[in-house]
């Protein structure tokens, strides 16, 4: 009857190890399951901030384009408009100098004219 306790104590012995063993390696796919979703959920959230971040900085680069086009067009406009009157200033200064100068060479001629009579000639002839 002792060798009969015996076998019965170690198959009883194994039998529990083997039933322990089985719970651990349950309870290591169960906290592998719950740690697989943990991260399945922080990929997601992970992937949603990105793609607003990117909507977000996609938005702000149109803004930005807009703007910039129109601050150029205006630039452009106003650049435009000041050459135009920079043209128009300096061809006025230019009709106006031009007129001046024939007007002094005007006058010089008429004072530097000589009366068409002959001169007297001091021999008497």
């Amino acid at each position: 009857m002792k060798t009969t306790s015996l076998i019965v104590a170690l198959l009883t012995a194994g039998t529990l190890t083997v039933f322990g063993q089985e719970g651990t390696v349950q309870d290591l796919k169960h906290d592998a399951k719950k740690a697989g979703e943990k991260i399945k959920k922080g990929v997601e959230t992970v992937g949603e901030k990105t793609k607003h971040a990117a909507e977000t900085v996609g938005e702000k680069t149109k803004e930005t384009a807009e703007t910039v086009g129109r601050k150029t067009k205006e630039t452009l406009e106003s650049a435009g408009e000041k050459t135009n009157q920079a043209s128009r200033t300096a061809h006025s200064k230019s009709t106006k100098s031009v007129e001046k100068t024939k007007a002094e060479a005007g006058e010089e001629r008429a004072s530097n004219h000589e009366p068409n009579a002959p001169s007297p000639n001091p021999s008497g002839r």
